[in-house]
């Protein structure tokens, strides 16, 4: 089993920035492609960003430029840096980690933006 534990959600005003940490621990036989993705209310979850197990990233085209997705493959640790914050970013945002192609979900966590 793996486990994922997303951190660093909170309240944040119009412009402001936040970063997202999610952590994987567990049977992690090999780097996982890791992403973030978000639910807004009453909406389907959709990517914001992905980064594949050598580097390789590719993002929202509603977040390119303000967002950024890097991990620490020692720590197994992917992160989302997310400038220039707009309320319609707000949501719950969850990680997601592929290994041995099975998904694995972290629980999430809430952003929210105020205007």
């Amino acid at each position: 089993q793996v486990q994922l534990v997303e951190s660093g959600g909170g309240l944040v005003q119009a412009g402001g920035s936040l970063r997202l940490s999610c952590a994987a621990s567990g049977q992690i036989f090999s780097i996982p492609d890791m992403g973030w993705y978000r639910q807004a209310p009453g909406k389907q979850r959709d990517l914001v960003a992905r980064i594949f197990r050598y580097g390789m990233t590719n993002y929202a085209d509603s977040v390119k430029g303000r967002f950024t997705i890097s991990r620490d493959n020692a720590k197994n640790t992917v992160y989302l840096q997310m400038n220039s914050l707009k309320p319609e970013d707000t949501g719950v945002y969850y990680c997601k980690a592929t290994i041995g192609g099975i998904d694995y979900w972290g629980k999430g966590t809430l952003v929210t933006v105020s205007s």
